[in-house]
């Protein structure tokens, strides 16, 4: 048998049963490496080359930072949101897309957003005669801009496995990130209006003015750090350590809402999460050398190019095939998995890898709206107390924008292209 075909089967069993997912990576690359007849010291020296790169501490510093922010910012993104909108039908749900949008500017995860924001705004939309099952539908898929807008952290996985630009690719999202919110909260206004769900008080420019003074050091921080990264004055790494910086000082001095006991907890929680994605960085790199040596990327270019040389079929089979691992695996394990075994087939056919990036990122954000595995529906489920099939019907529209949005993205090169083309 195939190693890479091996090591593929025993992840995906492993993953099913409930494995964490570095046990899941590091048991299945050990056992095909020995029945493959690989010398096991080479899971350690590659697993030490896939993080012995500078450019990874980006990782748990904007853990770190997202995590300190979110102290003190949710109820302030929400005010400003809700000055924008809150004078629409059914605001509240457009209120939690535009807050999530914001908010994953700062955080970068989707299972933050949706905790964050839902968490506020869920309760709130039931208080006031919403159905729990959209509730609780709009918090899970809006939950898909927390790491659509830069920066993310599969974004940097990427970039490590593929040496490519992660300040283009953090580019690349910005086009497909304005284009979701601006469908999401279109939809929503829409659903309001066709329901005649109810409406908040009526804004002024001096209530917005107000919210905007309450939340601006929280609106300056992608500001500053991503128009750091885009003019090229600070690599990005530098200006992840910025954003952690920035995020001490308006926790402490501005918002003074952070206390020593929960700076530590911030700090134990953000070192837990970070050290799991380091350790499937790791793994990733000697998944690789066993998928890479067994041929099977040239296995399956042959396989495609024996059967269509037309350029959308096989995009249109990446997607398919990325999407259906969505539903049954965790967003890092595809990136682990299935990106070495591409980029033959990728290259072979001339596809951008800025494209490819953001393609199968937002594959993976679906990801997390589709069962058994979607976590952040799950999160949404439970918030809102409601049955998930129920939360999955009324999410349908949403998902739907989300699937058009992602044919954008693998069909309109230019979509993702145009802005890092622009960079230096």
């Amino acid at each position: 048998m195939n190693a890479g075909l091996m090591l593929f089967a025993i992840m995906i069993v492993l993953a099913l049963l409930g494995f964490p997912l570095f046990l899941s990576a590091g048991i299945a690359t050990a056992v095909a490496m020995h029945f493959a007849g690989f010398p096991l010291e080479a899971l350690v020296q590659k697993a030490f080359v896939g993080i012995n790169n500078l450019s990874l501490l980006a990782i748990p510093l904007f853990i770190l930072a997202g995590s300190l922010m979110a102290k003190g910012i949710t109820g302030r993104l929400i005010n400003i949101s809700n000055a924008i909108l809150g004078h629409l039908k059914g605001s509240l749900a457009s209120v939690t897309v535009l807050a999530s949008a914001l908010f994953g500017a700062i955080s970068g995860s989707a299972l933050a957003t949706v905790a964050a924001i839902g968490g506020a705004t869920i309760p709130a939309m039931e208080k006031e005669g919403y159905e729990k099952a959209y509730a609780g539908a709009v918090a899970s898929c809006s939950s898909v801009l927390g790491p659509l807008v830069p920066p993310s952290v599969v974004l940097i996985i990427y970039a490590n496995i593929t040496e490519t630009s992660v300040t283009k690719l953090f580019s690349a999202t910005i086009l497909p990130a304005v284009i979701t919110t601006i469908a999401f909260v279109g939809y929503t206004l829409y659903y309001g209006y066709k329901h005649d769900l109810p409406s908040q008080e009526k804004g002024s420019l001096r209530k917005l003015f107000a919210a905007l003074k309450g939340g601006i050091w929280a609106l300056l921080m992608p500001v500053l750090v991503l128009g750091c990264i885009f003019a090229g004055v600070c690599t990005v790494m530098e200006a992840a350590a910025i954003s952690v910086l920035y995020a001490l000082f308006v926790d402490m001095v501005i918002y003074k809402c952070l206390t020593r006991e929960e700076t530590f907890l911030i700090l134990k929680d953000s070192a837990i999460a970070s050290a799991a994605i380091m350790m499937i960085v790791a793994l990733s790199k000697s998944a690789s050398y066993v998928v890479v040596t067994s041929q099977l990327p040239q296995k399956l270019m042959q396989f495609m190019v024996s059967r269509t040389d037309n350029k959308i079929l096989v995009l249109l089979f990446v997607n398919v095939v990325l999407l259906v691992l969505g539903c049954i695996m965790e967003g890092n394990a595809i990136l682990v998995m299935m990106v070495p075994v591409l980029l033959t087939l990728v290259n072979a056919y001339q596809i951008d890898l800025i494209q490819f990036g953001v393609m199968t990122a937002l594959n993976i954000y679906v990801g997390g709206l589709t069962p058994p595995v979607g976590i952040s529906l799950l999160m949404g489920v439970k918030m809102a107390d409601e049955k998930i099939e129920y939360v999955i019907r009324e999410s349908l529209p949403m998902f739907a924008i989300c699937i058009v949005v992602l044919l954008m993205v693998a069909y309109l090169p230019a979509l993702t292209l145009w802005l890092p083309s622009l960079l230096k």
